[in-house]
């Protein structure tokens, strides 16, 4: 089925249409989604006394060809809604201090890295690539949580093309930096959840100046996603107060190696140049013991 944008406003209209034991999972839902968002369908129907086939019924109702799909959507509506204290809250419970939550996080990593691999498309991919290639200047966006990966972007971006700008910071002078910004550029926008408004604005004023837009977040129900002339879908999961990046971590040095492969020649000679400065200036500690 087509994902639904809004699930709540869906669980609403269709809510007078509903059973009275489906009544009882739509007030749930509506006023849990937090907990509900994790929560199997045995679970959620034990919590308000349904049962597990009633809860699957639901999400029939909905349009779901099972519960698992309907609690999806949930997760990445709510990615951007939960606080900081739900989210220790929710952590607490899947991630318990004396249960090896080390293993268990770095296993989510790992499954996180083999779903953005599904998730990839690859000619998306490669018109990405190209798109940067080919623009004269390239502008990349990462505020808050996002904004170390678009330092890292940009550090090996610079060593493989010319004009390259990052902004990481929610400074007062974002705009002013995009000012001259045209069609004959590209932006790339990492985001990730809780998406910063601030970089809705900074993708609303690439559009008006007819920039083709770049982005890297997490599903393409992203608020960003709308925004894009050309999404690259790295799975992030919410694991506490923090996110999970490692994936777009990966998604992105693929992205740096493939514009490498493309500049190979001149990156050799660049490259040749910058070991002789950085030898001649003691750049890197080279004692040997």
């Amino acid at each position: 089925m087509e994902k639904n944008p809004d699930l709540i406003k869906k669980i609403k209209s269709e809510f007078s249409k509903l059973s009275k034991g489906q009544k009882l999972i739509a007030n749930f839902i509506l006023e849990n989604y937090d907990k509900a968002a994790f929560m199997t369908a045995a679970t959620l129907g034990e919590s308000i006394n349904v049962s597990e086939s009633t809860v699957v019924r639901f999400a029939n109702r909905l349009g779901y060809e099972g519960y698992r799909e309907l609690q999806n959507d949930l997760q990445e509506l709510i990615k951007n809604k939960l606080t900081t204290i739900q989210r220790l809250s929710i952590a607490e419970s899947k991630y318990p201090s004396n249960n090896n939550a080390l293993g268990k996080i770095m296993e989510r990593d790992m499954d996180n890295i083999k779903k953005t691999i599904n998730e990839t498309d690859e000619e998306s991919f490669d018109k990405a690539v190209d798109l940067v290639l080919n623009a004269k200047k390239k502008y990349i966006v990462g505020l808050r949580s996002s904004s170390f990966l678009a330092g890292y972007l940009g550090f090996y971006l610079n060593f493989i093309l010319d004009d390259v700008h990052v902004i990481n910071s929610e400074s007062n002078d974002i705009f002013e930096r995009l000012l001259r910004i045209t069609e004959d550029d590209v932006i790339v926008v990492i985001t990730y959840p809780r998406y910063s408004k601030r970089v809705m604005e900074v993708l609303g004023f690439a559009k008006e100046r007819k920039t083709p837009i770049i982005t890297i977040t997490d599903s393409m129900i992203s608020p960003a996603a709308k925004e894009a002339d050309i999404t690259l879908i790295a799975i992030s999961d919410m694991l506490s107060f923090v996110d999970s990046l490692v994936a777009p971590m990966s998604l992105i040095n693929s992205f740096i190696i493939s514009l490498g492969n493309e500049k190979k020649h001149e990156l050799n000679n660049y490259f040749t140049v910058l070991e002789d400065i950085w030898d001649r200036y003691d750049i890197y500690n080279n004692n040997e013991n």
